[in-house]
């Protein structure tokens, strides 16, 4: 089977200049992809002709005529752009031309953009933002990392449902466990959001562990982690600060004189390890979950190396049906989940109200929902059984 792959080659701090190497890279390691390039046509080309890719068959160019700005306001994007490079990727994946798209753009924007073109699953009401950060035992996949700022219990559910679906997939585990972000471990801890969507995660069907605090993201005790928007942004944030400020104070006490220096270079095989260990690049490529399409977003500011990593993502998402598994796990709790939201069990939780407002279109076009993705189609676009 050909994986197809739509790249936003505009998007980002650099645009084709990291994109178009990245992806030339890639489907010389992968002949079983084919990579859409979509974006200004000249300059996609300039560089395919740097690459010595010009002649490559499976790189095929998309043209589109404006770009998305890393600083461009979300109304923009959705209701000015409607050939923007990102707009038109993403058309690619609605139609059923591509599996996935990759885009290093404007964040809000790719968000917002998805959510219009591509739509929600049924039963996720809020897509979030998934991304794997590096654990002692090798990875924890969280989320929600910024999409959603303000959660109800059942959103937290369902990003519960959407992480499983990931790492069931791309880390072949059957039954991932699911951690809740917490303040404390208890059961009694955190507020009444939190406490009732542990409720929630207990009743449903999913492999859950309990409540973690963050150093449990670094010790890999759960393989996902689960939290609002928010809370998740800053966790991440502060995780990347703590890392560039550890890789400078390492680099300057070895840069403290002669004999540091001498030390440097003995010790250089195991600063080499550790920093292929944690180096970002490695894990660059974050998941747009709930959507019915995949979408992969990249570091703004990625290299070639560490976009071609967030390729990577795409392709082993399509490969392995993350979007079959999660419609699975969506359709396997659906009946527990009701039960416990209707408070049938002695520890009922309440009704939970889903949010209208965040299921609305975000610009006034009333445009048919896309086709629902069917098991077995390893993410590409095909007709709804509705």
């Amino acid at each position: 089977m050909t994986v197809k792959i739509t790249i936003d080659c505009m998007g980002g701090d650099h645009g084709p200049s990291v994109t178009v190497p990245a992806a030339v890279s890639f489907v010389r390691s992968h002949p079983d992809a084919h990579l859409l390039l979509v974006g200004i046509e000249s300059a996609i080309r300039a560089q395919l002709k740097k690459c010595r890719a010009v002649d490559e068959t499976r790189l095929t160019v998309v043209p589109a005529t404006e770009v998305v700005e890393m600083d461009d306001p979300v109304e923009v994007a959705l209701r000015r752009k409607k050939d923007s490079s990102m707009r038109v990727a993403l058309n690619l994946v609605k139609e059923g031309q591509a599996q996935t798209c990759i885009s290093a753009g404007n964040t809000g924007a790719l968000m917002a953009v998805s959510r219009y073109v591509l739509k929600t699953l049924p039963g996720i009401e809020r897509p979030a933002i998934a991304f794997a950060m590096p654990s002692q035992k090798g990875f924890t996949t969280v989320l929600d990392l910024g999409a959603n700022v303000d959660c109800e219990p059942q959103h937290l559910l369902q990003f519960a449902e959407m992480g499983h679906a990931l790492v069931a997939a791309i880390g072949n585990k059957e039954r991932p466990t699911i951690g809740l972000l917490n303040i404390g471990e208890e059961v009694i801890k955190g507020n009444e959001t939190i406490k009732r969507a542990g409720e929630l995660l207990r009743a449903s069907t999913l492999n859950f562990y309990g409540n973690v605090e963050g150093n449990d993201i670094y010790k890999g005790t759960t393989d996902v982690v689960v939290c609002d928007g928010f809370v998740g942004n800053v966790a991440l944030k502060t995780s990347e600060g703590l890392a560039q400020m550890l890789s400078d104070m390492i680099r300057e006490e070895f840069s403290r004189s002669l004999a540091t220096k001498l030390m440097a270079i003995v010790a250089l095989p195991v600063l080499k390890r550790f920093k292929r260990r944690v180096d970002p690049a490695q894990y660059n490529g974050a998941a747009l979950l709930g959507l019915r399409g995949l979408v992969i977003k990249s570091h703004g500011s990625a290299q070639a190396y560490g976009f071609e990593w967030a390729i990577k993502r795409g392709y082993d998402a399509v490969k392995n049906g993350v979007l079959e598994r999660l419609v699975r796990a969506m359709e396997d709790n659906a009946a527990p989940v009701q039960q416990a939201a209707l408070g049938t069990s002695a520890d009922a939780v309440g009704t939970v109200v889903p949010d209208p407002a965040a299921s609305a279109a975000p610009v006034d076009d009333a445009a048919a929902l896309p086709p629902l993705v069917q098991p077995g189609t390893s993410g590409a676009a095909l007709p709804s059984k509705a």
